[in-house]
């Protein structure tokens, strides 16, 4: 390849055409249109003398010449941004940054990040994405993910991070429950119908059984949800009970939709922290971001910061 030739300015295309392995949504991505970003795949194909995205019945394939140039070439493109970004400072009122944050549908209703940001940051957009459990390290090393918001379980190693707060589960039932209101037993508990939520879709087994199962014991789920929001509209109008998160079930008890107790065993605190690639530890725009997640979390979940870095990345 003649260096000397290239157009630099295609590798950010290849980067994104890379990390969405669609033509359509790598323009979107890009600002441009998809015919021109097709004509720069062609001139790709030439430069690199491979056709680095190969269709078929399931989309838009790499070739191993493409799988083998991702991580490097986005590595280097990140210190080229970087070069930049350390001399410009990061103003909220005129950015037009996109960040994507991944974390489970609790998190993002607990925090509300859109609504926090807007008068400070107007012009900034934000993608709340789903958490990926199995893809956590590669999104945020691709940049495909600026922020990944999990529990340490969740949290990759070798990510940044900075803890946010410690959060437990609690049973929650409609309002008007024939169970009454009165203090939960274990034996009730167990012979209540449950809806579990299952974010990755399908389980029925949570940290719950786990610790029923310590004590020779277990409950009925006779549902599993995806999605923690949608528990107080499943056990409405039902005499089905649930787990939730502390925030998520205080959050729909204050709007009369349910009540709030806690278990009639011990469950374990979980600890969400915010993690980031290293590369963005310096980034204003990123530390930005981070204070603004960090002020976001309601007043009593408000934890000390705590950076620090994880063992080493797999």
């Amino acid at each position: 390849m003649d260096l000397s030739r290239a157009d630099f300015s295609l590798l950010l295309s290849l980067e994104a055409l890379l990390a969405e392995r669609n033509v359509s949504r790598a323009a979107m991505r890009l600002g441009l249109s998809q015919p021109a970003l097709s004509a720069q795949l062609a001139r790709l194909r030439e430069m690199f003398g491979d056709p680095l995205l190969v269709a078929t019945a399931r989309g838009m394939v790499p070739t191993a010449r493409a799988e083998s140039l991702q991580s490097p070439l986005h590595d280097l493109l990140e210190r080229l941004r970087g070069l930049v970004v350390e001399q410009v400072p990061f103003d909220p009122a005129t950015a037009t940054n996109t960040f994507r944050i991944a974390a489970s549908d609790f998190v993002h209703r607990a925090l509300m990040l859109p609504a926090k940001l807007a008068a400070e940051a107007p012009h900034v957009r934000l993608a709340l994405l789903r958490l990926d459990a199995q893809r956590a390290w590669q999104e945020l090393e691709t940049g495909e993910v600026d922020l990944l918001i999990a529990s340490e379980r969740l949290t990759p190693k070798g990510a940044r991070a900075r803890k946010l707060f410690d959060e437990h589960l609690v049973f929650v039932q409609r309002r008007g429950h024939p169970r009454g209101t009165g203090e939960l037993n274990l034996e009730t508990f167990c012979a209540l119908d449950h809806v579990l939520v299952s974010p990755e879709g399908g389980g029925f087994l949570g940290v719950a059984d786990e610790m029923l199962a310590a004590l020779g014991r277990t409950r009925r789920v006779v549902a599993s949800l995806p999605s923690f929001l949608l528990v107080p509209s499943m056990i409405a109008g039902t005499d089905m009970v649930a787990m939730l998160p502390e925030c998520v079930a205080l959050l729909f008890q204050g709007q009369g939709q349910m009540d709030v107790f806690p278990p009639p065993f011990e469950m374990p605190v979980f600890t969400m922290y915010a993690s980031w690639h290293q590369r963005r530890q310096l980034d204003p725009a990123h530390v930005w971001l981070r204070e603004r997640v960090r002020a976001a979390v309601p007043d009593a979940k408000q934890c000390e910061e705590e950076g620090r870095l994880f063992a080493t990345a797999p």
